[in-house]
């Protein structure tokens, strides 16, 4: 993620995002983006298939933590992000229904729309997904009589939990209609001055969606919603990029415009869209000249059954081809990690997946000091125990964020444009990071921020000159609270500014000598790290988070 997503969620361009193998295709094949995920991968003796789903996987998650806040506040209604099954499966009802449930598993995110192709084997797989509680987002529909079939496995999914007194509220489906592809298919059968060239694609998507509106207007569903307030299956208008060049490249997302309708719309047809598109309810306009448009196609001898009939059986090969294509590329990037470790690669491979067998990183972030030391040395045991605090950093960091926020605000507003952290090593390593980066990059800070860790007299008095006392806030880092070229240091300062405390705040563990100093000299602020957190990772405690927010 580049930060492009997030920017297009915050400016209220998009609700949510799907995801296909084309799309996978096309982000491996075409970047290099994903090889420092694959290699470690590939190095463990992955086939790939099982480095597509990994990475697959931890793409989704991110997403959909994205776009959580959105489904937060819409109550569940947007923010969702799809993930297909396997295209081989399209034919495999049980093969299907075990990857759905699979998927929903490991991405594990409420937002998450797993993406069932509704052919004939993959009906009976909505209504077990959806009756399982996993959100499903329909693929790969064609004709109207198919729909009528997706939409009934969906309210069969609701009634077999509402059968099981299992809540529905929470549910959520989508069912994807393609689009432009009908005139892909439709137009060449025409004569070129036919005036129904470009026309049938509109009109299917136009009769499906009156089929939605019946549907859940329905006796049927209304007691659904009203006993169990279960929602619409809403209709997605996908396939809506236009193919052909000399129709409206806004054609397919202008005309589809209504209620609970959901648009998937390739990149460069949102910017025409945002550009020129026309923003009105038109999805119910003109439906007698809709029905029209299908009468007049059949006296031509254009059956639409056999239409929609080859578009899902060359929609479904599509995908498969886009797999099988995808599996290729991530196998040649495979072989090509594994080779790069030359005769290492049999041990390493050995070693990952006695790893992984172990159980590794999931007793890691257990803090399973096990991993290290066994029973019969406690004194390992405890060591271990103390390194293992980075692993909580960022959750810690979130809860003090307002916390160093509100102390950076105080700085700030007293005039203060300066900060010196004075510290060696680990201890003062992030913000020697931030004040290069802020340097290289001419970041507009909002003060200017500066290490000393030397006792070089030189470096000294020019660092003193460029931050002193009158001007410059010190942050006294170690630890130990006892580095004893900190302390020369801090000794040097304290005299230059005469005593002057709140010039002074430290960051130390908890307890140190540094601490009780601090509080005998009356500092302006302590603040204790992690004791759990080795200096080296200390970024994301008070050692890096001071100065940043600073």
């Amino acid at each position: 993620m580049n930060g492009d997503l997030k920017a297009m969620i915050d400016r209220g361009d998009i609700r949510g995002v799907t995801s296909n193998p084309s799309i996978f295709q096309n982000a491996i094949a075409k970047t290099n983006d994903y090889d420092a995920a694959l290699i470690p991968l590939a190095w463990a003796g992955w086939d790939a298939e099982r480095i597509f789903w990994q990475l697959a996987v931890e793409d989704i998650q991110e997403a959909c933590d994205l776009f959580r806040p959105l489904y937060d506040e819409t109550g569940g209604g947007d923010g969702f992000v799809s993930i297909e099954v396997s295209p081989l499966l399209a034919r495999d009802t049980d093969g299907t229904i075990k990857q759905a449930q699979e998927l929903w598993d490991r991405v594990n995110r409420p937002n998450l729309m797993v993406k069932i192709p509704a052919t004939k084997e993959g009906i009976p797989a909505i209504r077990t997904s959806i009756a399982a509680g996993i959100n499903v987002n329909v693929t790969l529909i064609f004709s109207l009589s198919r729909y009528a079939e997706v939409m009934d496995a969906y309210l069969l999914g609701l009634e077999d939990r509402v059968a099981k007194d299992l809540s529905v509220h929470h549910i959520a489906s989508v069912a994807s209609f393609f689009v432009s592809r009908v005139d892909s298919k439709v137009d060449p059968k025409l004569a070129e001055d036919s005036p129904l060239r470009g026309k049938a694609a509109v009109a299917n998507a136009k009769l499906a969606y009156e089929q939605f509106e019946s549907i859940f207007t329905s006796p049927r569903f209304a007691t659904l919603k009203a006993r169990f307030r279960a929602r619409v299956q809403r209709p997605l208008w996908a396939s809506t990029g236009t193919k052909n060049p000399k129709y409206s490249d806004t054609l397919y997302v202008d005309e589809l415009i209504g209620p609970d309708t959901v648009n998937t719309v390739p990149p460069a047809t949102l910017d025409a869209f945002r550009d020129h598109g026309t923003s009105t309810m038109t999805i119910t306009r003109d439906l007698d000249g809709v029905q029209k448009i299908f009468v007049d196609l059949k006296a031509i001898g254009v059956s639409m059954s056999t239409v929609t009939q080859e578009l899902e059986e060359e929609g479904v090969k599509a995908f498969e081809d886009a797999f099988k294509s995808l599996l290729e590329t991530i196998d040649e990037r495979r072989k090509s990690a594994a080779s790069s470790l030359g005769p290492l690669f049999d041990s390493v491979s050995e070693r990952l997946s006695q790893l992984e067998m172990n159980s590794f990183p999931k007793r890691l972030w257990d803090h399973d000091v096990t991993l290290w030391a066994g029973a019969d040395d406690p004194d390992g045991q405890a060591e271990a125990a103390k390194r293992l605090g980075w692993l909580d950093s960022v959750e810690d960091a979130r809860k003090r964020l307002d916390g160093y926020l509100s102390f950076a605000k105080q700085v700030h507003d007293e005039g203060i444009d300066r900060v010196l952290v004075i510290g060696m090593g680990g201890s003062s390593l992030t913000a020697e990071v931030l004040s290069s980066l802020l340097a290289k990059f001419g970041v507009d800070a909002k003060l200017s921020l500066a290490i000393l860790d030397s006792t070089d007299p030189q470096q000294v008095a020019q660092t003193v000159k460029d931050y002193p006392p009158d001007k410059a806030l010190y942050i006294i880092a170690s630890k130990s609270g006892g580095t004893a070229e900190m302390m020369a240091a801090f000794d040097y300062l304290w005299e230059l500014s005469n005593g002057d405390g709140s010039r002074f705040i430290v960051t130390t563990d908890p307890g140190t000598s540094l601490q009780k100093m601090a509080e005998e000299r009356g500092f302006r602020k302590v603040f204790n790290a992690d004791p759990n957190v080795g200096g080296r990772f200390s970024a994301l405690t008070d050692f890096g988070l001071v100065p940043a927010a600073l």
